[in-house]
């Protein structure tokens, strides 16, 4: 028998579930499939109710990103988090309290890391007198999962890949595995990152990006802009440069992207969270993967030719993220434009079989080994930061089977269930608030890149979205389950109910726990009162989670205003508004929100650079020819440019309009340009030019009000 089965299988003493004998299944009360970190609460959590549980994992390893490789926990709020996971960070803050935690670490540098971490950043600590600790070693996050399903009496089933689910009408009887294992329970929950029981169940689910226009969202679909983890210097994107005809380099995808707003079927990038190290004696080398090609490097060789000849110096902070945890050691994510993260090469990862997933993963892993050993041997790399980059390496002593490497890939979403109630950038923003919360959420709506490709014959990334929430927010229990008529004894509460950019936000690990538990304490629920996971009392839930500990509600916490109000409500303007976000862009533009009036999120400005060569063009579709008078909107500052050139392309032929973009707005929302005839349709157009400008050019949003 493997090492990891028997290591498994002695993380608890035997549950009170029935063993399949040759006649029939394994019988439990709940059968919890993925052992992710919302996996695992849940199956805590349904055992503190009394319940019979088994805990399956299609792989091998415990816990998802929690224990594998994520110990920088991403919050938004530390308040928002209760129960289960909160005793989670609260485990992990005495762990580290013992002085032999720190076997790698200086006095000095542990003082450093404890001092201040608690007491006056979380009001919960000051209320419970219980303190956390938010950043932490794989292997000790490991170890207190072990802990807490022991104490559990959990047993976790590794390799156990769904094959086949069994109905019977709307309710799930058993599902069955490819090793001919077979599972019957009284209620299910599928908490792995990819939905696939959920998705055998016959239950309704998207992958990739919706419309703007399918929820009435904002920051959806296709980006127009991107201005973050983006090329900031020109990078030529062919096999030969300013040949279109020779081909693309690796890691450029062809096509347009696709129309700004759109939808599509575009993963947001996965990548592996690293455990790196500068301490001699667990640091292990970079190693090449296998067939590993530096000339597939020519983009990220390219790119750091072009800061150099800019007069920058490219360092290891600005191709990855190193966040200092305990001993030494880091939680390394994505960072810039060309990083861990591998663009575009996960599209058919949430509805592929395990061949082509295990490819995929294969492929990941293969392209984040080259990135590193490219910094840190190839000739293309200017000497300080191949320097820089060899100090580093993977620690020895975490993830020891897979000689340093994550034991698990960075699945940043796969399919999203759709269900009664779908989480939208609407619920992250307060414009809705549900009264059923079973969690919080607190994060930004984040997405990482999602296509890489050309524009304007240079590489330029598409997708990431960084934008801020209001505050906590609740995620509805309606969520967590799928439609009634599409299975009734099901939760969902890692590939839940959710648009992308809401999932952008929701899709943290402690939030996972959280959902997780409020899912196990529901089942348990529905089967004490022998109603249907949609039919369980809510009054019912609320009452055992906060009794848990579970924060549902965002009653008390401070809202965010948006950019201190800075923001005008596009729907309240009049005429048809077009926003920056869903106009053409030419030319590298930053984004930008620290001074108002704008519309939506922020506007872009040029950054004072490349006059000339940059430009923004608003088509609108108007519903019938007519005069229209044109207006803008843009927020002014002393450092704008006083001589912004303003094309209007109307049915009688162009006007440029010159505007001094210092001058504050009349009635403080929009200048007016003039009145134009316009043909119906997509015919016209304004574009705003940083032609001989003599500042920053901001480029927010046209508005064409109709003319009686």
């Amino acid at each position: 028998m493997k090492a990891w089965f028997i290591a498994a299988t002695v993380i608890a003493a035997q549950t009170a579930w029935s063993p399949a004998t040759a006649a029939e299944p394994a019988r439990t009360d709940m059968v919890i499939y993925g052992a992710t970190s919302g996996g695992v609460a849940a199956a805590i959590a349904a055992s503190r109710e009394g319940k019979s549980v088994l805990l399956l994992e299609p792989g091998r390893h415990l816990g998802g990103l929690t224990t594998g490789g994520l110990g920088a926990t991403d919050i938004g709020n530390k308040a928002a988090i209760g129960g289960i996971a909160r005793e989670f960070y609260e485990r992990i803050h005495q762990h580290y309290s013992k002085p032999e935690s720190w076997y790698l670490e200086k006095p000095e540098e542990v003082a450093k890391q404890m001092a201040g971490q608690e007491r006056g950043k979380d009001p919960l600590v000051e209320k419970t007198g219980r303190p956390t600790k938010w950043t932490f070693e794989p292997h000790v996050a490991m170890d207190l999962y072990k802990q807490m399903l022991r104490e559990a009496k959990v047993e976790c089933l590794f390799e156990q890949r769904l094959a086949t689910v069994k109905k019977d009408g709307a309710r799930i009887v058993e599902i069955a595995m490819e090793n001919g294992r077979v599972f019957a329970g009284r209620m299910f929950i599928d908490a792995s990152y990819e939905g696939d029981l959920m998705a055998k169940a016959g239950v309704s689910y998207h992958v990739g990006r919706e419309a703007n226009a399918k929820y009435g969202e904002t920051i959806n679909g296709v980006r127009a802009v991107t201005p973050q983890h983006q090329f900031k210097v020109a990078v030529d994107p062919y096999v030969k440069p300013g040949d279109p005809s020779s081909g693309l380099l690796p890691f450029v995808q062809p096509g347009d992207g696709g129309k700004p707003g759109d939808g599509d079927r575009c993963v947001q990038a996965y990548n592996f969270r690293l455990c790196m190290t500068k301490v001699d004696g667990n640091k292990l080398p970079w190693i090449a993967p296998p067939g590993y090609d530096e000339k597939k490097y020519e983009l990220l060789a390219r790119y750091l030719e072009a800061q150099v000849a800019a007069g920058r110096m490219p360092k290891v902070g600005e191709l990855m993220n190193p966040v200092r945890m305990p001993n030494g050691k880091t939680d390394t994510n994505n960072n810039g434009p060309f990083s861990s993260d591998f663009i575009g090469a996960n599209y058919d990862y949430p509805d592929g079989d395990y061949a082509t997933r295990e490819r995929i993963w294969k492929e990941h892993e293969n392209y984040h080994r080259g990135f590193l050993y490219f910094l840190a041997t190839s000739r293309r790399v200017p000497q300080p930061l191949h320097n820089e980059m060899n100090e580093w390496g993977l620690a020895k002593d975490e993830f020891a089977t897979t000689a340093g490497w994550p034991a698990q890939m960075y699945v940043r979403e796969a399919r999203r269930m759709i269900s009664d109630y779908v989480m939208t950038e609407h619920d992250c923003r307060w414009e809705r608030k549900v009264a059923d919360g079973v969690g919080l959420g607190a994060y930004n709506m984040d997405s990482h890149n999602c296509q890489r490709l050309v524009k304007n014959g240079r590489a330029e990334n598409e997708g990431d979205v960084q934008v801020a929430v209001r505050g906590p927010y609740p995620v509805s229990y309606r969520s967590l389950v799928p439609k009634a008529a599409e299975c009734n004894n099901l939760f969902v509460p890692v590939c839940l109910s959710a648009t992308h950019i809401a999932y952008g936000s929701i899709r943290m690990e402690p939030v996972f726990m959280i959902l997780g538990q409020s899912s196990a304490v529901a089942a348990a629920i529905a089967m004490d009162d022998g109603v249907t996971a949609q039919q369980v009392s809510y009054k019912k839930l609320a009452a055992k989670l906060k009794a848990q500990g579970q924060i549902i509600t965002n009653e008390g916490f401070p809202v965010r205003q948006p950019h201190s109000a800075l923001a005008l409500d596009a729907g309240k303007l009049a005429g048809i508004v077009v926003d920056d976000s869903q106009a053409a862009v030419t030319g590298e533009w930053a984004h930008g929100a620290s001074a108002g009036p704008f519309v939506g999120d922020g506007y872009i400005h040029d950054g004072n650079t490349d006059k000339g060569q940059k430009r923004v063009r608003y088509t609108p579709k108007l519903p019938k020819a007519g005069r229209y008078e044109v207006r803008i909107i843009y927020s002014p500052l002393g450092n704008r440019a006083t001589n912004v050139p303003v094309v209007i392309h109307a049915a009688d032929g162009e006007t440029t309009v010159v505007v001094n973009q210092r001058q504050p707005l009349p009635g403080g929302q929009s200048l007016k340009l003039g009145v134009f005839r316009f043909d119906a349709g997509a015919a016209g157009w304004v574009e705003i030019r940083n032609d001989g400008t003599d500042g920053h050019v901001i480029a927010d949003a046209v508005q064409f009000v109709p003319i009686q």
